[in-house]
This record gives structure tokens, C-alpha cells and sequence, in this order.
């Protein structure tokens, strides 16, 4: 199922958003994604995250967790050798 909604933006603009179901296959298999389209599907799920942390219910949280990972697998596997910021580091932990 998809949606149109328009929170955070100006009435003009509108954002197709992707509602799954846990034990069903529904959502762009990542790996479909466009770079632009799959960093703002990974916005909107870090965005939303403590929400449905706290709030969501049981099926909702895996689901939020399936997807996470499905989506942030296929970000490391397209930028494996992704910047990293030194001041992210603890002390003794080297970039590679």
C-alpha cells in the first residue's frame, strides 16, 4: 500500500511512502531504490524510530526493525569504503 502525505512540506509536495506488514513482502526490495530514494526512505525511518520505539506496537516495531536493516545492508553494500568522520571514534579505534 501506498501513500501520499504531506507533513514537514509545503501543500505541494508529497512523498510516496511504502507501509509494510510484518510476515509480508510489501515495499521496494532496496536494492530498486535510487541512492536519492533510499536515503530518504532511511531518514524517514531514523526519523520516526524513537516514535515507534516507544509507542509502536509489537508487529510495528519489527517490522521497523526488518526494514532498517534491509535498507541499511544496502546502503554499506553501496558505500563500503564510506567516509568516517575521526571525531565519531573512541580513543584507540583507527579508520581503516
Amino acid at each position: 500500500m501506498t501513500e501520499s502525505v504531506g507533513r514537514d512540506r509545503s501543500p505541494t509536495e508529497s512523498v510516496d511512502v511504502t507501509v509494510s506488514v510484518v510476515g509480508e513482502d510489501v515495499g521496494v526490495d532496496p536494492s530498486e531504490l535510487s541512492d536519492d530514494d533510499l536515503m530518504r526512505e532511511l531518514h524517514s525511518l531514523h526519523r520516526t524510530r524513537l516514535d515507534t520505539l516507544r509507542h509502536g506496537s509489537d508487529p510495528s516495531l519489527a517490522n521497523h526493525l526488518r526494514r532498517t536493516a534491509e535498507l541499511e545492508t544496502e546502503y554499506l553494500a553501496r558505500h563500503p569504503g564510506r567516509e568516517v568522520d575521526p571525531h565519531r571514534l573512541r580513543d584507540g579505534a583507527g579508520v581503516e
